[in-house]
C-alpha cells in the first residue's frame, strides 16, 4: 500500500484511494479526502448496530439490501474506471435495491436509503456538504440522526430530482422511511443503553477533535 495523501490543495481519484494503507480510514467527496479517524465513539456504534438490526429484520426476503459502514460507495456508478471517480464515501447504514449496483469490493451507485448517526465533528458535513451530494446522485431518501439533541433531520428526493425541504422530527417513537413503502424504525432503542454497569466514565468521549476534518487542514 502506498503513503497516505500528503499534496496540499491535491484532488484524488478511487485509484488513489484503493492504494492508500488501511491504518486510517479516508472518504472522498468530489476529490477531496476527508480524514475518518478515529473510530467513532460507542454511542455512535450502538446506534448504528441497532439501525441496522431494525432494517435488516424489515427486508428479510425482499431485494433491498441494508449495509453498513465501513463499506465504500462509489459516485457515480455504472462503468466507469477507478481513475474517473472522485467520490467514495462510507455513510453509516445504507440500504440498496438494486442488486446490479452491489460488488464484492463495494457499491457502484447511489444507495435509495442513507442515514448518517452525526457526532460534533461530522454534523457540518453531514448535512450541507453530504445532503448536496446525496441529492445530486438521486439518493432517494437521506436521514441525519443526531443523538446529543435526539434530533432527526429527514429529506426525500422530489420528482424533479431535488431534495424537499428537510424535515426535523424528534427521534422518538416509529418513524417512516418513504423511500422503503411500509418500513417504519423504531427510534426508541438507539437511545436506549443494555442493561449492565456502566464502563464508560461520564465526560470521556472516544471521537477526537479531529475526526472527519477535511484533508489539508481543518474546519
Amino acid at each position: 500500500m502506498t503513503a497516505l495523501p500528503q499534496q496540499t490543495g491535491s484532488r484524488f481519484t478511487y485509484a488513489d484511494y484503493l492504494g492508500w494503507s488501511d491504518d486510517k480510514r479516508w472518504e472522498l467527496i468530489d476529490g477531496v479526502a476527508y480524514d475518518m479517524t478515529p473510530a467513532p465513539g460507542v454511542p455512535h456504534q450502538r446506534a448504528v448496530v441497532e439501525l441496522g438490526r431494525q432494517l435488516a429484520n424489515s427486508l428479510e426476503g425482499k431485494p433491498c439490501e441494508v449495509f453498513v459502514a465501513p463499506t465504500d460507495i462509489c459516485l457515480p456508478g455504472g462503468e466507469r474506471a477507478e481513475a474517473e471517480i472522485s467520490t467514495v464515501v462510507q455513510p453509516d447504514v445504507f440500504v440498496v435495491c438494486d442488486p446490479m449496483k452491489i460488488e464484492d469490493r463495494g457499491i457502484r451507485g447511489a444507495p435509495d436509503f442513507i442515514i448518517e448517526v452525526a457526532s460534533p465533528s461530522t454534523a457540518s458535513k453531514d448535512q450541507i456538504v453530504k445532503a448536496d451530494l446525496y441529492e445530486r446522485h438521486g439518493v432517494r431518501e437521506y436521514w441525519v440522526l443526531s443523538l446529543p439533541d435526539r434530533l432527526l433531520t429527514i429529506r426525500v428526493l422530489g420528482a424533479e430530482g431535488r431534495f424537499a425541504a428537510p424535515r426535523f422530527v424528534e427521534a422518538r417513537g416509529r418513524v417512516a422511511a418513504s423511500a422503503l413503502p411500509g418500513l417504519e424504525l423504531e427510534l426508541d432503542p438507539v437511545f436506549e443503553r443494555p442493561a449492565g454497569p456502566d464502563r464508560v466514565r461520564p465526560g470521556r468521549e472516544a471521537e477526537g477533535p479531529d475526526r472527519d476534518r477535511p484533508y489539508p487542514g481543518g474546519r
